[in-house]
């Protein structure tokens, strides 16, 4: 009789761990892009994203299609051919790896994808400077409404814009009244961006302390640099030294770069002793599968501990966020 007792309590615990959800993760850089959003579908991403060199005669645009179309890689990724093939996709995956995502883009598109998975969604307003660009009023009203959570991904930098201009000010100002996070483009766009049609994009930009002034004008303002300033590492950990609110995200260069890049920065910079400001992103705009591949970039890396990775994969962000016990327990199936 106890050996059959041992069996079935046994069999009842390996039951439990096997109906465990996978530890929780939360990407702060998601898109809800539309299929066609990086040209014609369906397009390949090698992972790192092969360096190509140009020569003068030869125009970038059709070199970077013609990489996306005939890749060089053994494994690229391939994006689905339709709108809801990248969704249904993303939120399979989310599903399957425990994920919560920090989605940004149209608010209509949000939306919808948030109608499709409303417990993996944390939704975020994509923002661009321009005629077309809600008003600082306009954004209150809706993070009030409560329509957003997230003010980003900001991208100002692809039209040239650096994070204190005059004309962004009224919207960080907004922002820090409202404790709205904000989550704004500072480092590395997609190889030779100025030839893509972003003739402003520069990378002088990818400087983090382009963002010091206005951190002392808004002292309250939740932030975090999308793809981490790289590859200005020095900048990025004076600003940080300097401005104990700023966080990061990993973003694209977790997959865009090779690895042993990525893990040289971000050794650094949890070396330096910022690694509880680190949050995990992939930064997955019409590649899912680009997820799973961003987050075995921080699984891999073997100069982290395990607490180090569970840190960088969801405390920093669930902190962050201010993400109360019960949403804790919950994303840990408690």
């Amino acid at each position: 009789m106890r050996a059959f007792l041992t069996i079935l309590l046994t069999m009842s615990v390996v039951g439990r761990l096997a109906q465990a959800p996978p530890l929780p993760v939360i990407d702060m850089h998601l898109h809800a892009s539309a299929a066609d959003a990086n040209g014609p579908p369906p397009l390949a991403m090698c992972t790192p994203f092969l360096a190509l060199a140009r020569d003068g005669r030869e125009t970038w645009p059709r070199l970077f299609m013609e990489a996306q179309k005939k890749p060089a890689c053994p494994d690229p990724v391939w994006s689905p051919a339709t709108d809801e093939g990248v969704m249904n996709e993303t939120v399979a995956i989310l599903r399957r790896r425990n994920i919560i995502g920090v989605v940004s883009g149209s608010l209509d598109r949000v939306h919808s994808w948030r109608s499709a998975a409303h417990d993996r969604i944390i939704p975020a307003l994509g923002f661009q400077l321009g005629p077309e660009s809600p008003s600082p009023d306009a954004i209150a009203r809706l993070h009030a409404d409560g329509q957003f959570v997230v003010l980003g991904e900001v991208t100002n930098q692809y039209v040239g814009i650096p994070p204190g201009d005059p004309a962004f000010e009224p919207y960080l100002a907004v922002a820090e009244k409202s404790d709205i996070p904000v989550g704004i483009h500072i480092g590395t766009g997609p190889p030779g961006a100025p030839y893509l049609g972003f003739e402003r994009y520069r990378a002088a930009l990818h400087s983090p302390l382009l963002l010091e002034d206005v951190l002392v004008r808004h002292p309250a303002l939740r932030v975090y640099i999308m793809h981490a300033g790289w590859p200005m590492l020095e900048n990025l950990l004076a600003l940080l030294w300097a401005h104990p609110q700023v966080h990061v995200d990993v973003g694209g260069i977790s997959w865009a770069l090779p690895r042993a890049e990525f893990h040289r920065f971000l050794q650094r910079i949890v070396d330096a002793g910022f690694g509880a400001r680190v949050l995990f992103g992939s930064d997955q705009m019409v590649w899912p599968g680009l997820i799973e591949r961003a987050i075995d970039a921080v699984e891999s890396a073997g100069f982290l501990t395990e607490r180090q990775k569970r840190d960088i994969l969801y405390n920093n962000a669930a902190r962050f966020l201010r993400l109360s016990d019960a949403q804790i327990a919950a994303h840990h199936g408690r």
